[in-house]
């Protein structure tokens, strides 16, 4: 391992020295997901403090390359994740052309009165029963996004006990015969609610990327489904096409 760190007047910052020489590291030597030393540890093998350890670990994380959970420790992560939003966009085959493991889980599967923006999306009356399923998608492993999909209860309460797992598109078109395509789609970069900070494992603070989208029926355009997904804003780079 290389500790050779330059003190001396007019070489680049320690911190900076230090993190080039992790992020080397991190490339040739960690796998995703594997944690790194603790700081008290690094902070020894390059005779620095743990306030110059810090920055030094701030430019890792501020470079997408790590990712801070408290309690936990610190982990590499995968790089940026180039997530393609079609007009038919499927999660696991848009991952997995790309090499990437894909999974999700499903967090809640529940009937609520629809919000003011909900049933403005999905055409009913505010307060109008509509299901609500929420879903935890990971990719290689770590956490990437948080997708709340929104139906009409009335029209589609099948699915609140077919849908265990797997794509809800495959199943409304099976049970319901409906092809959907994607309508419009609304990318936000906003600070997280605290349980969705949670779930992602990132801090309060750390922006995310809030995509809202309306799935309708492709032959004749009704509203089907809303959908609200929050990316992790240091996984995700988003490309939309028409």
């Amino acid at each position: 391992m290389d500790n050779n760190i330059d003190k001396s007047n007019g070489s680049m910052p320690v911190y900076r020295q230090v993190s080039s020489i992790l992020e080397s590291e991190i490339r040739e030597m960690y796998s995703i997901g594997e944690a790194l030393p603790p700081e008290m540890e690094l902070a020894s093998r390059f005779k620095i403090n743990r306030h110059t350890l810090r920055r030094a670990v701030d430019e890792l994380e501020n470079d997408g390359l790590i990712n801070r959970v408290r309690g936990k420790g610190t982990f590499v992560v995968s790089s940026v994740v180039d997530y393609d939003i079609k007009s038919t966009t499927r999660f696991t085959e848009n991952l997995e052309s790309q090499g990437r493991r894909a999974n999700s889980s499903v967090l809640r599967q529940i009937g609520i009165p629809a919000s003011g923006e909900v049933a403005e999306k999905l055409g009913v009356k505010e307060n109008t029963p509509v299901i609500h399923i929420e879903t935890l998608r990971k990719v290689d492993g770590l956490p990437f996004c948080i997708v709340s999909h929104f139906f009409d209860y009335i029209k589609f309460h099948r699915i609140l006990k077919k849908y265990k797992e797997g794509s809800l598109h495959d199943l409304i078109q099976q049970h319901y015969n409906i092809h959907l395509r994607r309508a419009l789609t609304l990318v936000t970069a906003v600070i997280p609610q605290p349980d969705d900070a949670e779930l992602l494992q990132i801090t309060k603070t750390t922006p995310i990327l809030r995509a809202k989208s309306l799935n309708v029926n492709s032959s004749n355009g009704d509203p089907v489904e809303y959908v609200v997904t929050r990316f992790r804003g240091d996984a995700a780079q988003l490309s939309i096409e028409p």
